[in-house]
């Protein structure tokens, strides 16, 4: 019997979608599902969740659940990570003091100032869990969904000796996306994607040997429709040759070009990237409508008699998962230390390259060069997240500083003295919610 550990379980769709995965595989539908969250409530909904998706399946699967990570994962073959460290009322800062300088950001997840204070707070508990699999499951794989995915991973990959990588949709959600464009399924079409998590590129899409770039190019440029669903993407794909994941929303934060300027934000971000939360008020009143529209709708499924699908869906941990245990090879877009992988990227950033999953062992896949004008963004944002994890590892606030200063769009917008400043603030405000520093000056 296989052990599959959910840490953070309470997010609900996550979990949910996960564990109907990993169940319709034979060498993994009498797995142990473990579920651990410190949120009571949140356990709870997803307790019921796995047990309703078990009963519906009639799956041979046991179920146990813990606000203790470590009881869990003594014996766990695989370990799923989906957590938040810090709650709407320190998070919030991380949108709020930027915008008070002028730096507008959408959603913050990932980098500029905002990805890098989530990526502060919440290394020291990845490295915790990441130890304790040591320990506990030493030949486990950890598969985090967590972001900032690359700084966590890269901190997770040097401090540790576990089998780590991270995963993201934005792969083959913007492989699907591409391929509809081009009248064509998913399914038909081949291609590479390397660089980093939420700004990795398509260097090749094909369709039985054919380069259908110039037949992509031709529907942007020419299609209103699809050219302001994805405005920001579709520019840099216009500009740059070649086609960016993750979505138009992330992706306006992590360049000079789209949001330096309140004209620019209202001629490029007015499709799914209009987050500009403005106030303080907005964040917290946003938040609690959705959390209670959130619990109504747990619930109303919960409560619910009609079948649910138990069909597998397009996330890759679970067809990972399974290869580990002995099951079929899969390949898959995962995060991994650059070694000779990527390049012209840093030599040991966190890359995201394609990966086959076998028995107990992760064989990442070498790609050579990015495109030079993909790799110069590129590098420069990994190199300000290997800095961002040197400064977090160190307790060195004047690294968070320099890391900081070289996001391209705060560089956009301000001085190093406004900066320098925004910096101290954001350190003052999360001085409680980060443990490896011991003084805040930069």
């Amino acid at each position: 019997m296989a052990k599959v550990v959910f840490i953070g379980a309470g997010s609900f769709g996550f979990t949910r979608g996960l564990v109907r995965d990993l169940l319709t595989f034979p060498l993994l539908a009498d797995a142990e599902i473990a579920l651990v969250d410190i949120n009571k409530e949140r356990l709870e909904f997803a307790r019921r969740a796995c047990e309703k998706i078990i009963a519906q399946g009639n799956y041979p699967a046991k179920l146990t659940w813990t606000e203790d990570r470590r009881q869990a994962l003594e014996g766990a073959d695989a370990v799923m990570v989906t957590i938040l460290c810090g709650s709407t009322n320190i998070w919030q800062h991380d949108i709020l003091i930027p915008k008070k300088y002028g730096v507008d950001t959408n959603v913050g997840d990932t980098r500029g100032p905002s990805g890098i204070f989530r990526a502060l707070r919440t290394i020291p508990t990845m490295l915790g869990i990441a130890k304790d699999m040591e320990e506990l499951c030493p030949n486990a794989i950890m598969l985090n969904y967590t972001n900032p995915m690359a700084m966590l991973c890269h901190a997770m990959q040097r401090q540790t000796k576990v089998a780590i990588t991270g995963l993201c949709h934005s792969v083959q959600g913007t492989a699907a996306m591409l391929a509809g464009w081009a009248g064509l399924r998913a399914e038909d079409i081949d291609y590479v994607c390397a660089g980093i998590n939420h700004m990795a590129w398509f260097t090749k899409f094909e369709h039985q040997g054919q380069d259908l770039y110039p037949k992509l190019r031709r529907v942007v440029a020419t299609d209103k429709a699809i050219y302001n669903h994805e405005q920001v993407r579709n520019e840099m794909f216009l500009a740059l040759d070649y086609y960016v994941t993750e979505s138009s929303g992330h992706n306006s934060e992590y360049n000079w070009w789209f949001r330096k300027r309140q004209d620019l934000i209202e001629k490029h971000c007015t499709t799914g990237t209009g987050w500009n939360p403005g106030v303080y008020a907005y964040i917290l009143d946003e938040y609690k409508k959705r959390d209670k529209s959130w619990k109504k709708q747990v619930r109303e499924w919960l409560a619910s008699k009609d079948p649910i699908s138990l069909q597998r869906g397009h996330e890759y941990a679970a067809a990972i998962a399974n290869a580990w245990v002995g099951g079929e090879p899969y390949k898959f877009n995962g995060n991994v230390p650059n070694d000779r992988l990527i390049d012209n990227l840093p030599c040991g950033a966190c890359v995201e390259v394609p990966v086959l999953a076998t028995r107990n062992r992760l064989e990442a896949i070498r790609v050579g060069s990015l495109p030079p004008q993909c790799a110069m963004l590129t590098g420069l944002s990994a190199q300000i997240e290997m800095m961002t994890v040197e400064a977090c590892l160190t307790g060195d606030p004047r690294l968070v500083y320099q890391a900081v200063a070289h996001d391209p769009l705060s560089a956009a917008v301000l001085s190093l003295a406004e900066i320098k400043q925004m910096t101290a603030e954001m350190l003052r405000k999360n001085r409680d919610y980060l443990p490896t520093f011991e003084h805040f000056t930069v």
